[in-house]
């Protein structure tokens, strides 16, 4: 069996849903679970409904007639569609009421939108005589915890997955079963209430379902080809990836690559559950598969990303040399504030790293470090990452510095990452661009392949 995620876009109106039911058909033989997200730009309607409601106005205009419009062009039943309606309005009339939205009722608000999908999807699908029935994911046995808008799944989910929906995996063909669509991004916590999973949460819906059901693979259908090269915003000549492990794809994630959620990954990772990236726009396309480890050895360097608005901060001891215990103060400083770190660069006396701007509140933490080391903060820079073989990090450094220096560019900082398979430096946000154009061609382009540096 396989798992076939669907994300918004990809269900973004009729036109749409029909040619993800025609994905879906083609691959029925697989036995596929789906799951899908909200339709477009439902989540964010939702949202306009609680601020409106707020303001003491009761309105679903934009989230009723996509769906009814939608149902109607599908030329399916609505009438699942309009009693998830009726409880929208009446949970915007308890907001209204109370003129306060809180965590846990606004999870309830946007578990709708991939509510009222899968209902749309799943009639489709039954008018087209595939067999098909929705479930919310508490039905198939999603639990989590109680922290709200960012929840975890327990333990438990593992089993009750399993128990819901081992008998569809263990059939036969032609038994009849349906088809399960199920809702991404939700669950529900010990008491009942309904959860959201956070970021990329549809992604580890499917995921989860993947590795409990020891599915073939997991499918996640997107707007790209795959796993690029690089941001095809930024060079247009991006490619894709064939081959990427979760390690790769977790360091690419973070370092701000639009691809799979490290968080996402990690029900796969434990059971080495394979996950293909596909395009959902160009279905012929191979797409990305992300595997536990590679079985033919890969190019050098898979890919490049990039992450702006970050500020570099450079921490000198003012005590003697070796001071004891000057590394844990500087970091026990960082988590005082809750300021998560980047990349870093150590020496004995003195750390260089960098920080999301955006994230990063500086008056109490420089007061902090003061106290013991000079603080220099510089703001607007970049992390551009390479995503490589660092075993090779010598003969990469070499390639890199060598095109950087012919493009008269220099770096601020570099770090190794720990996990082998990144090394990131720091530039100026408005070179970011620019660095990643040079590496790109140096490593992907006609220079690349004839070193043997390209894919």
């Amino acid at each position: 069996m396989i798992v076939m995620k669907f994300g918004g876009s990809s269900v973004a109106n009729a036109e749409r849903i029909k040619h993800v039911a025609n994905i879906i058909k083609s691959f029925e033989e697989k036995r596929p679970v789906v799951v899908l997200s909200a339709m477009g730009d439902t989540t964010d309607h939702l949202l306009e409904a609680a601020d409106a409601a707020l303001e003491g106005h009761i309105t679903i205009d934009a989230v009723e007639k996509l769906h009814m419009d939608t149902a109607a062009e599908l030329g399916v039943p609505s009438g699942d569609i309009v009693k998830l309606l009726g409880e929208l309005r009446t949970l915007l009339t308890g907001i209204s009421m109370l003129r306060e939205v809180t965590p846990r009722s606004k999870d309830y608000l946007v578990s709708f939108g991939e509510r009222l999908s899968v209902r749309l999807m799943a009639a489709y699908l039954n008018s087209l005589n595939i067999r098909s029935v929705f479930r919310d994911a508490w039905d198939v046995g999603f639990v989590s915890d109680s922290n709200y808008t960012s929840a975890d799944l327990l333990p438990a989910t593992w089993e009750n997955i399993r128990k819901e929906l081992g008998p569809y995996r263990d059939g036969k063909r032609g038994d009849g079963l349906p088809i399960p669509v199920v809702t991404g991004f939700i669950a529900k916590d010990e008491r009942g209430f309904i959860t959201t999973l956070g970021r990329g949460g549809s992604d580890l819906t499917a995921t989860m379902l993947g590795a409990a059901l020891r599915a073939d693979e997991v499918q996640t259908w997107k707007d790209v080809d795959g796993i690029l090269t690089t941001d095809p915003r930024v060079v247009k000549e991006a490619r894709t990836v064939p081959v990427a492990t979760y390690d790769e794809v977790a360091e690419l994630a973070y370092f701000g690559a639009q691809v799979l959620h490290p968080r996402s990954m990690q029900p796969c990772l434990q059971t080495g559950t394979p996950v293909r990236v596909k395009n959902s726009y160009n279905i012929d396309a191979p797409g990305s598969i992300i595997v536990t480890r590679h079985e033919v050895k890969p190019p050098s360097v898979r890919a490049i990303t990039s992450k702006k608005n970050v500020t570099l901060i450079d921490i000198v001891s003012t005590r003697m040399l070796g001071q004891h215990g000057f590394l844990a103060k500087v970091f026990e400083s960082f988590a005082a504030h809750s300021i998560s770190v980047d990349v870093v660069a150590t020496s004995e006396v003195s750390v260089s790293l960098t920080v999301d701007s955006e994230k990063a509140h500086f008056a109490g933490l420089r007061h902090d470090l003061e106290k013991y080391a000079s603080i220099d903060i510089r703001k607007d820079k970049a992390i551009v990452t390479i995503i490589c073989d660092v075993r090779r990090s010598s003969s990469i450094l070499a390639a890199t510095f060598a095109a950087l220096e012919k493009e008269d560019i220099n770096v601020q900082m570099i770090s190794q990452g720990a996990s082998k398979v990144n090394i990131s430096m720091i530039c100026d946000s408005s070179e970011a661009q620019r660095v990643v154009q040079v590496l790109h061609d140096r490593y992907f382009g006609d220079a690349g392949i004839a070193t043997g540096e390209g894919q």
